[in-house]
């Protein structure tokens, strides 16, 4: 077994830095409904049916499952990046 030094414990610090932040900013954009390019289209979409989604609405449904989301990406960084290296 390698033993644990400064620089590969640095090493792993700055891969799950960078996991972090991209999943952080992909998942975050969900939250809400200007977060991501995506919903905003489908608001746009949504306005020709009978029943059009408005922020409260998503944010009501999108928000909790976006907080559920980042905390499963949480717990893989963690596992990934700290744990087992």
């Amino acid at each position: 077994m390698k033993p644990r030094t400064v620089s590969t414990t640095w090493e792993n610090l700055s891969r799950s830095g960078g996991a972090s932040l991209s999943l952080g900013a992909c998942l975050g954009g969900n939250g809400t409904l200007v977060g991501a390019s995506a919903n905003v289209v489908i608001a746009g979409f949504s306005e020709k049916t009978k029943t059009p989604l408005n922020f409260k609405n998503y944010f009501r449904y999108g928000f909790p499952l976006m907080l559920i989301s980042v905390a499963i990406s949480a717990v893989y960084i963690l596992v990934r990046y700290l744990l087992f290296r």
